[in-house]
C-alpha cells in the first residue's frame, strides 16, 4: 500500500509539473507577442502629432507586461517547487529500483523549467531594451519639436537632421523586424528538430522491442528485390526472344 501511495504521489507531481509546463509554454507566447508589437505600436503612435498621441495604449502595454511578468514569475516559482519535491522524492527510501527512470523524468523537467526561465528572462531584456531606446527616441524627439516650436524658425539644418532621424528609426525598426523572424524560424526549426528525434526514438524502441518484425521486413524486401530480378530476366530473354522471331 505504501508503494502504490508513493506511486500516485509521483504521478500527482508530473500532473503539476506538465500542468504548469503548459501554462508557462502559452503564457511565454503572448508574452513574447506583447514584446514583438511593443515597438511597432510606439511607431505608429510617435507618426501622429503629439495633440492625437493616444497615451493610454502605451501605459497600458506597460501595465501588461508588469502583470504577464509576475504571473510567469509565480509560475517559474511553482515549477521549481514541484521540481524540488520530485528531487526529493527521487531520495526516499523504496525508490531505488526506479531510480534511473525518475532521475531522467526529473532532469528533463528541470531542462524545460531551465529553457522556460531562459527565454522569459532573454525576452524581458529584449522588452526592457526596447522600451528604454524608444523612450529615449521619443525624448529625442520632443526636443526636436519643441525647439523647432520655440524658434519659429524651419531651416534647413533642423530638415535635415529629421529625415536623418526618421532613416535611422526606419532602420532600426527593420533589423528588429529581421531579427524577430530569425527568432520565429529558430524555434521552429527547433521544435522540428525535436519531433524528428521524437519520432527517430519511437522507431528504433519499437525496432528493438520487435526484432521477429524487423527481421521479417528484411526478408521480405530481399525476396522483393529477388522477385524484381527474376521478372527482368524473364522480360528480358522474352524480348530478345521476339527480336530474333521477328528478324527471322
Amino acid at each position: 500500500m505504501a508503494g502504490i501511495g508513493s506511486s500516485n504521489y509521483w504521478e500527482d507531481l508530473r500532473k503539476q509539473a506538465r500542468q504548469l509546463e503548459n501554462e508557462l509554454d502559452l503564457k511565454l507566447v503572448s508574452f513574447s507577442k506583447l514584446c514583438t508589437s511593443y515597438s511597432s505600436s510606439r511607431d505608429g503612435r510617435r507618426g501622429d502629432t503629439l495633440d492625437t498621441t493616444p497615451l493610454l495604449n502605451n501605459s497600458t502595454q506597460d501595465r501588461m507586461f508588469d502583470t504577464m511578468s509576475v504571473e510567469i514569475e509565480q509560475l517559474l516559482a511553482k515549477l521549481t517547487g514541484v521540481n524540488d519535491k520530485m528531487a526529493e522524492y527521487t531520495n526516499t527510501p523504496g525508490t531505488a529500483s526506479l531510480n534511473a527512470a525518475l532521475m531522467h523524468t526529473l532532469q528533463r523537467h528541470r531542462d524545460i523549467l531551465q529553457d522556460y526561465t531562459h527565454e522569459f528572462h532573454k525576452t524581458k531584456g529584449n522588452f526592457l531594451a526596447i522600451r528604454e531606446r524608444e523612450d529615449l527616441l521619443g525624448s529625442v524627439r520632443k526636443d526636436i519639436e519643441t525647439y523647432k516650436t520655440g524658434s519659429g524658425v524651419n531651416n534647413r539644418r533642423t530638415e535635415l537632421f529629421l529625415k536623418e532621424h526618421e532613416h535611422l528609426r526606419n532602420s532600426d525598426r527593420l533589423m528588429d523586424d529581421t531579427i524577430s523572424i530569425a527568432m520565429s524560424t529558430k524555434e521552429n526549426m527547433t521544435s522540428q528538430r525535436g519531433m524528428l528525434k521524437s519520432i527517430h526514438s519511437r522507431v528504433n524502441t519499437l525496432a528493438n522491442r520487435f526484432p521477429t518484425i524487423n527481421n521479417l521486413i528484411q526478408r521480405i524486401n530481399l525476396r522483393k528485390r529477388r522477385d524484381s530480378l527474376i521478372l527482368g530476366t524473364v522480360v528480358g530473354v522474352c524480348t530478345i526472344l521476339l527480336l530474333v522471331y521477328a528478324f527471322h
